[in-house]
């Protein structure tokens, strides 16, 4: 089992992907996930190259990954400090395989809304 995956997005103007006119829905998809692994306690970690560099120049694998192939490589997936591949964001699967979880279990925390503050403003 995986104890801790690393995800090098490329340069984001935000983790979420829903920034300006355009959603891009795997950048929303990816901070879902991470999200709720996060909230089941398990170790999920993204970087974004603009905003925090340092991880992208103390993991060698990484750093070799971006001077073969650019930041066109990006994202990089990272298992326990290995690079994993490269070019695309893990899919609900492999976390699941990653965590030991079962896949359908997973699928169903992500269906479960994330619980929200209803406030009704009176005038």
């Amino acid at each position: 089992m995986i104890k801790k995956v690393e995800i090098f997005d490329p340069a984001l103007c935000c983790p979420t992907g829903v920034c300006g006119t355009d959603v891009n829905p795997e950048l929303t998809k990816i901070a879902r996930l991470v999200s709720v692994l996060n909230s089941m306690g398990y170790d999920v970690k993204r970087y974004n190259l603009a905003q925090e560099p340092m991880p992208f120049s103390t993991n060698s694998e990484v750093v070799k990954l971006m001077e073969n192939d650019g930041v066109e490589s990006l994202p990089a997936v990272a298992a326990d400090g290995k690079l994993t591949f490269s070019g695309r964001y893990p899919t609900v699967s492999e976390f699941a395989s990653w965590f030991d979880i079962e896949d359908d279990k997973l699928r169903e925390k992500l269906k479960t809304p994330k619980k929200t503050l209803n406030i009704s403003f009176n005038k």
